[in-house]
């Protein structure tokens, strides 16, 4: 199953008001942007990530159908790691396979300990749409 991630704008101006359902975020320059549709193959977890500091990229939401969940402790973007190779930030979503998503969701979940429970449910729609509940 397919997954992304899309850019939400810069980290300081965007995450302080960033809640479940948001559609928008604030440019560099104040304008309102609308976030673009998902892309149709992004079939299981699509995660929001915004620009910190230094050119730092950093997951700061992960959604599917059924949950809407913005992390309270952001996880650094790890391009090799939760990506990919070959894959890069830009301006179109970028999509990600079950290995590198599961390396992501490892490190969201490992994070975000109070959050934990709705993540793994998360987790598990978008990497076992089919099996039973695990770890």
């Amino acid at each position: 199953m397919s997954h992304a991630l899309m850019y939400h704008g810069g980290f300081d101006r965007n995450y302080p008001d960033l809640r479940p359902g948001a559609r928008t975020f604030h440019g560099s320059d104040g304008s309102e942007r609308i976030l673009p549709d998902w892309p149709a193959e992004a079939q299981g977890a699509r995660i929001g990530y915004m620009e910190a500091l230094g050119k730092k990229f950093v997951a700061v939401r992960v959604l599917d159908d059924e949950a809407d969940i913005v992390l309270r402790h952001p996880v650094l973007i790890d391009s090799t790691r939760h990506m990919g190779f070959g894959k890069r930030f830009g301006a179109e979503p970028t999509i990600i396979e079950d290995e590198t998503a599961r390396a992501l969701f490892e490190d969201v979940i490992e994070r975000n300990p109070e959050q934990r429970a709705e993540l793994i449910a998360l987790r598990h729609r978008a990497l076992h749409p089919q099996g039973p509940a695990s770890r």
